[in-house]
């Protein structure tokens, strides 16, 4: 039975489409970009492929040769930048967050970087005189990016603000600048406008590593060195111990292990300047029983309709046939937000619709939750005050319950 037969019975009215889904304010977003080291050249291993789904990229170029596609959200596997990538910083930084972290919170990786470019790549528009100046291999990994690397970075980016909030960006470039005093300010001038692109407050924390320092293009540390200078949310993550160097002539790519050591200073740092703003957002028990103040069984109803099993549940009606896997606690306002406690018998992803009092559904979210009690939050902004129905719907089970938000 579809949910839309659950609100004519309970409202006696149809269902509009009209859907709003709320970003996950415990859905942690970085950006990453860079060149070559950021893009990653270390070799992936055994123990790099496989990962905590708590962690994610959203794919930021569309390479069907290895199975990936523009904008879509999967496991962190590496490569994270383009399928020509290998093993990099961002790998490590997103699993250490994740590990260090509260087991709420999610992190998700966008990721844009291309082997041997300048900050001026970064602009917006691109320098065409920088461009035509390019080897045409350099150009073709340009194009993966629609030819725009900074616009895809931002529509990536304003993409993944729809399910989350961006906590900070990490970067690696500065080896094919190490020779332009200009760099910190050219740097700079594209934070400023990834936060005005983004409208992102200036708090944003900005992440920069340090290149190899015995490599060939290890005068791009002096440059680094002086980001800071330019703002006090700039940090520069040490390479101090990381002189391996991975062997390929060039003498300015990091080992695999040395990536796994740098992803966890990034992680590190960032969990140290974000502070307090790395906990999860409304953070309360789940365990609380539904409170008829909030919640009216759907009982009632199911006893009327012979389609609807009748079998007991908590505060809501069990589509017939499914197994019963899912509960829902007291949903009521926390702040800025509506909040829905839900426990599942197994992990797996949970989608929520709010229907109006006229059948319009106002809000619709999807979330990956693990077993047991966790907290989704659904922005109070067009939810006000009111009775609302609640269809939550897993992969085995289905309850719909009205809601009485005061």
């Amino acid at each position: 039975m579809k949910v839309s037969r659950f609100v004519s019975l309970f409202f006696g009215l149809g269902v509009a489409a009209s859907v709003f889904a709320a970003p996950d304010p415990n859905f942690h977003i970085y950006l990453a970009f860079g060149q070559s080291n950021m893009e990653g050249q270390g070799n992936i291993e055994s123990q790099d492929k496989t990962v905590d789904k708590r962690f994610q990229v959203l794919w930021s170029t569309n390479e069907t040769n290895c199975g990936k596609k523009l904008g879509e959200w999967s496991d962190a596997v590496p490569p994270l930048a383009s399928c020509s990538g290998k093993l990099g910083p961002a790998d490590y930084f997103g699993r250490t967050m994740v590990e260090k972290t509260d087991s709420k919170i999610r992190v998700g990786i966008v990721d844009v970087a291309v082997a041997g470019c300048s900050i001026q790549l970064f602009d917006s528009p691109i320098n065409q005189s920088y461009m035509n100046q390019q080897a045409g291999w350099f150009k073709q990994r340009v194009e993966a990016y629609g030819g725009k690397p900074y616009e895809r970075l931002i529509e990536m980016a304003k993409k993944a603000q729809e399910d989350g909030v961006i906590k900070g960006i990490i970067f690696h470039q500065g080896e094919t600048d190490a020779g332009d005093g200009q760099w910190p300010s050219k740097v700079k001038a594209v934070y400023n406008r990834i936060l005005k692109d983004l409208g992102l407050e200036g708090d944003i924390p900005f992440l920069a590593g340090e290149v190899l320092r015995s490599g060939m293009s290890k005068g791009a540390n002096n440059n680094i060195a002086k980001l800071p200078q330019q703002s006090k949310n700039f940090y520069v993550i040490s390479s101090e111990g990381f002189n391996q160097a991975l062997g390929d002539g060039q003498n300015v790519h990091f080992t695999s292990q040395e990536y796994r050591d740098f992803g966890k200073r990034y992680a590190e740092k960032m969990i140290e300047v974000l502070g307090d703003k790395i906990k999860p957002v409304a953070e309360s028990s789940s365990s609380e029983a539904p409170s008829s103040s909030s919640v009216e069984s759907s009982s009632s109803v199911a006893e009327s309709s012979s389609s609807v099993s009748s079998s007991s549940t908590t505060g809501g009606i069990v589509i017939p046939n499914a197994i019963y896997a899912v509960s829902v606690g007291r949903v009521h306002f926390e702040g800025d937000f509506l909040q829905v406690p839900i426990s599942l018998a197994h992990s797996g992803f949970v989608n929520i619709r709010l229907y109006s009092a006229l059948g319009t559904e106002v809000a619709s979210v999807n979330r990956m939750l693990r077993a047991g009690s966790s907290d989704v939050l659904i922005s109070k902004r067009k939810v006000p005050a009111g009775v609302y129905m609640m269809s939550v719907v897993t992969s085995s089970s289905h309850v719909v319950q009205r809601v009485n938000l005061r």
